[in-house]
């Protein structure tokens, strides 16, 4: 079974990240499933109706604005890195928290490494998927590499300076 680090802390995995290339045949109807965006899109009302946690994942290239009339209908979005020197779903993150207001779990997947956490802890996400040739309990460590923050985002929306006042 895949671990994941949630909210600080390694657990088992609980959700089915399902292919790019799963058709709407192929889902089973009771688990908890995270389905590529164009299975969204072409069985949204139908994947809405079933039994089982509905979460959906989009590649670097696809854009949020396709799922935010949606994101009640999700308990996870996943964010796909498909290079660890791809970083476009970091301000996609920032603007799920903060535009459009999502509350559920935030899951970086894909190229995810130590060396990303911190940051992207910063923008938004609450879940990480590491490359399966990854340390998760080394990984854990990226969160405590700095105590404090400067700039606001979207873990910590006050500055620093407003902080002190």
């Amino acid at each position: 079974m895949q671990r994941i680090i949630k909210n600080g802390q390694i657990v088992d995995e609980s959700w089915h990240l399902m292919p790019k290339e799963t058709s709407f045949e192929e889902l089973s109807n009771c688990d908890d499933l995270i389905v590529p965006l164009n299975l969204w899109l072409e069985h949204g009302h139908a994947l809405k109706a079933r039994d089982g946690g509905l979460g959906v994942w989009l590649d670097a290239e696809e854009e949020i604005e396709s799922i935010v009339d949606s994101l009640d209908a999700f308990q996870v979005i996943a964010l796909n890195f498909p290079a660890f020197t791809d970083g476009r779903h970091s301000s996609s993150a920032y603007l799920l928290r903060t535009r459009y207001g999502f509350k559920g779990e935030l899951r970086a997947i894909g190229d995810v490494l130590r060396d990303q956490l911190w940051a992207l802890k910063r923008c938004g996400f609450d879940a990480f998927a590491l490359r399966v040739d990854k340390d998760a309990e080394d990984a854990l460590k990226a969160f405590e590499e700095f105590s404090e923050v400067y700039q606001a985002s979207a873990d910590q929306p006050q500055p620093l300076f407003r902080r002190r006042a």
